[in-house]
């Protein structure tokens, strides 16, 4: 979040997809009002901190720790909002008081908090429980919004394969040791993880798309998508055709695994120092250029997704459900999941990072990767991610700069005490000189000073 984003939020005031809380000592007991209303309609932007008027209230330093505990917790607590939703939050100080900020995404589920269903209207959270008409068109737009929630009533548990329900419960083991999904049966888990439905407005139930692509059979998945693929192709030697496919045209969790090593046969690996752990530059990159492929693209189009490796960059595209047109900036956008339930699956058991993690990782690593180079993601009907492989001089030093920069003011914003040696650590790319240079430059401009010395902390000046 920049400070003109955040000014331009502040000048509109609240409306269909801004809402303000002032959440001086303690949660608002109506946050949940609002995240539920958001989740239900087409999401939007929390900030605790601030008057119903747009005026900076702040919230007490000793209250900002359990404040986002308490909103990041019960966002996963049933008991508080149902389903559960997984929910991050950002520190930001402006005006010298600091605020929290919350991405609210659009849901492909209907949301309850405290067994009342909430749908926004204008700068409102309204409680539409009883009203019958508005609930069943809230479960029809979400049917027909998000294609995962498609219902295939005569898919059975024999559809689905045995050996991808064991890898699963492994892998969430890894990221959980006390994963509930460990002792779940195979029908708990996809029910657990919202992959069984009921669809309201027609009565019907059953497993959805989403769980046919992550779990079917090879032979399920082409009955119900006969156009699904993912082609992954090197174009280096024979620009015509190619020098080496997979079609790919099975689950999702082995079609990642799959495009994971398609990428690792063609593509050299380069090993960076990250602090006191060696990373591998092209796992990282790629890691998230699939995790993203995966999981925000729009299933139903018959258009196939591509990955293809060509002489001097990688071009990734899937048809998507696109909420802007353009290109990407990846210090100032707002992620929104094209297929949420999908997406969190994945985060689950660790394929993915928090949402809009991807593309800030990628931006990242890329120009290490490739020396100078910027990754582009230009969102449209198409969604196309290019990754560099020769490396470029232009905008790089702008590029680089603003980076860091806004890197050095998150991390100073959630640790103002942090030394140069940690911020160095942090961001991983640069040096200790590097970080006193870039600390310099903003002390110049008049956007941190340093207060209590050498022992003592900085502080973000709006």
């Amino acid at each position: 979040m920049t400070t003109e984003r955040l000014q331009e939020f502040l000048n509109n005031g609240e409306n269909i997809e801004v809402e303000f809380k002032t959440s001086q000592f303690e949660l608002n007991r109506d946050v949940f009002e609002s995240v539920c209303a958001f989740l239900n309609r087409k999401g939007g932007h929390l900030f605790l901190g601030i008057r119903n008027d747009g005026t900076v209230e702040g919230i007490m330093d000793s209250c900002l720790e359990d404040i986002a505990s308490n909103l990041v917790n019960n966002a996963n607590n049933p008991q508080k909002l149902n389903p559960p939703y997984y929910l991050s939050t950002e520190l930001i100080e402006v005006e010298g008081k600091k605020i929290i900020y919350v991405v609210v995404p659009e849901s492909s589920q209907v949301h309850s908090t405290n067994g009342k269903i909430f749908d926004r209207n204008r700068d409102g959270d309204f409680d539409i429980t009883r009203q019958t008409e508005q609930v069943t068109q809230l479960y029809l737009r979400k049917q027909t919004t998000y294609s995962e929630n498609r219902i295939y009533p005569f898919i059975e548990l024999d559809d689905f394969r045995p050996d991808l329900f064991e890898k699963v419960r492994r892998l969430a083991k890894n990221e959980r040791a006390n994963h509930p999904w460990q002792n779940m049966t195979d029908e708990d888990l996809l029910r657990s993880a919202g992959l069984f439905r009921m669809d309201h407005f027609k009565g019907n139930s059953g497993f959805t798309l989403a769980a046919v692509l992550l779990f079917g059979k090879d032979e399920v998945i082409q009955s119900v998508l006969p156009h699904f693929r993912i082609d992954a192709l090197l174009r280096v030697e024979n620009t015509d055709r190619y020098d080496d496919r997979d079609d790919i045209r099975t689950n999702l969790l082995d079609a990642y695994t799959r495009l994971t090593d398609f990428v690792r046969k063609h593509l050299p690996d380069k090993f960076f120092q990250e602090g006191e752990q060696r990373i591998s530059l092209r796992d990282r990159i790629f890691r998230e250029v699939i995790g993203n492929l995966i999981i925000h693209r729009e299933y139903i189009n018959p258009f196939p997704a591509k990955l293809i490796i060509e002489k001097d960059r990688v071009v990734v595209e899937n048809w998507n459900r696109p909420h802007n047109n353009g290109a990407i900036d990846p210090l100032n956008f707002s992620p929104y999941p094209k297929n949420p339930l999908i997406a969190k699956f994945f985060k689950e058991i660790g394929m993915v990072d928090e949402l809009g993690s991807g593309v800030r990782n990628t931006f990242k690593y890329c120009g290490i990767y490739t020396t100078g180079a910027i990754p582009e993601f230009i969102e449209g009907d198409v969604f196309s991610t290019v990754i560099p492989l020769k490396g470029t001089t232009q905008m790089t030093t702008q590029m680089t700069t603003q980076m860091t920069t806004q890197m050095i003011l998150d991390l100073l914003s959630k640790d103002p005490s942090l030394s140069r040696y940690k911020l160095a650590l942090a961001i991983g790319n640069i040096t200790e000189d590097g970080i006193k240079y870039h600390l310099e430059k903003l002390k110049e401009e008049g956007k941190i000073k340093r207060t209590g010395g050498t022992r003592g902390k900085w502080e973000i000046i709006n």
